[in-house]
């Protein structure tokens, strides 16, 4: 496996480098890889219904994408991650879901979506959010943190699988409603 070094300063969070790849803020010049690295990654998952980069799409027209960082190794991007606020309750308080998370197939197990994870939950509590929440693996989140947390509750989704990361002392508890785009099919 490649070795970390740490860079300067990006304004936003510090910059990794994972033996010359950068995590960064997304440009208007990336969208179309993003989408390209979300298909590849999520095109064997046994999950879902392969619409991640529509809701990438969906989110960014809508002004969604409260953070949106990309992975970039010898000028290509090779691994993206976004956050957009939730609600509970009915109302957005600070709480952020991310998703969806990709690094390109042949790239995956190389520390790639750990950076962008772990970037992107600095930048979020940087910004002063809550906490965090996603659908996914919780074997895998649980290393950053993520937890079933009692009293959260998103509708079609097995308890199991939702999980959160409060930054706080934050005891949010409700309903959850994800963005309208994470609806997006095309």
């Amino acid at each position: 496996m490649k070795g970390w070094e740490i860079g300067g300063c990006s304004g936003q969070g510090w910059v990794l480098y994972l033996a010359g790849m950068i995590i960064r803020d997304e440009k208007s010049s990336d969208i179309e890889a993003i989408g390209a690295v979300t298909k590849a990654a999520f095109a064997d998952c046994r999950y879902g219904e392969h619409t991640e980069q529509f809701i990438i799409l969906a989110l960014r027209k809508a002004g969604a994408l409260s953070v949106s960082l990309v992975a970039e190794d010898e000028g290509c991007v090779v691994g993206h991650i976004a956050f957009s606020p939730v609600k509970i309750g009915g109302r957005q308080c600070g709480w952020y879901g991310l998703g969806p998370i990709s690094v390109l197939p042949e790239l995956q197990r190389q520390g790639i979506g750990k950076a962008l994870m772990r970037e992107g939950l600095e930048r979020l509590e940087a910004m002063g959010a809550k906490g965090c929440m996603l659908v996914g693996e919780p074997k895998y989140y649980e290393r950053f943190g993520f937890r079933n947390r009692a009293g959260l509750v998103l509708e079609g989704v097995p308890e199991e699988n939702f999980v959160a990361l409060a930054f706080g002392d934050d005891e949010a508890c409700g309903a959850v409603e994800f963005h309208e785009g994470f609806g997006a099919n095309c």
